[in-house]
């Protein structure tokens, strides 16, 4: 019988997490994806077919996790885990001094606890040479102003990647920086402002599938670390 590659992505009705899915089914994959828009998630199905297996929920909700933890586990196995689900926290973004505490604590729900939660559960699933991304983001890493809330979380989900690496050496597990890209989370971060100078998903995903093809060690990449014609 023929293997035929799996991915898992949350975040998969819009934006990156969308884009990816649509090149790797592609590429002959089969993606289980997650949103929490339950009408996006069915149009994503309806337009790319039956190799999208639509799991609607809120990747924070643990009854859903279960419930894709369940829907995984009937394929046997994953080839790819990416832990795409974010949230930027109140829109205009607030300094850290006046940061909601409820908002901070959703934010770190879906930012960190999830994504971990995701992994806790895709681990048994991963095939020997499977490969888990948590998408990052320059903020994790940089200290702008009014970005604390979301870049904290961010730079949180790195550091639970690096760990996860170094206790899992079999695996190949990716912190993945796409850059800015034109996206509604991307355009929230900054209302008013015209960002459609900024790369559409569909331009960054080539990176992230270099990375995923060339396998380097684990660790923190950035789109940039694979644009096309720069090889690691």
């Amino acid at each position: 019988m023929t293997h035929r590659s799996t991915a898992l992505i949350t975040g998969a009705s819009a934006g990156f997490g969308l884009a990816l899915a649509r090149s790797l089914i592609d590429r002959g994959w089969r993606v289980i994806g997650t949103a929490r828009r339950a009408d996006r998630l069915a149009r994503v199905g309806a337009e790319i077919g039956e190799a999208f297996l639509a799991v609607p929920g809120d990747i924070t909700d643990p009854a859903h996790r279960a419930e894709l933890a369940e829907v995984a586990g009937e394929f046997g196995h994953l080839d790819l885990l990416v832990n795409n689900a974010s949230a930027l926290g109140p829109s205009p973004m607030p300094r850290l001094a006046k940061y909601p505490l409820d908002q901070l604590e959703l934010v770190y729900r879906t930012n960190v606890i999830a994504p971990l939660a995701v992994v806790q559960f895709a681990l048994p699933l991963l095939d020997p040479d499977g490969v888990a991304v948590n998408i990052s983001s320059d903020a994790a890493v940089e200290p702008y102003p009014d970005w604390g809330g979301y870049g904290s979380a961010k730079a949180a989900l790195d550091q639970l990647t690096a760990i996860l690496a170094a206790e899992h050496p079999e695996l190949s597990i990716y912190a993945f920086d796409p850059g800015d890209m034109r996206t509604e989370m991307h355009q929230a971060a900054f209302p008013g402002d015209d960002i459609s100078d900024r790369p559409e998903p569909e331009t960054v995903v080539p990176a992230l599938l270099r990375l995923i093809e060339q396998r380097p060690k684990s660790g923190r990449y950035t789109a940039a670390d694979f644009a096309a014609g720069v090889g690691r």
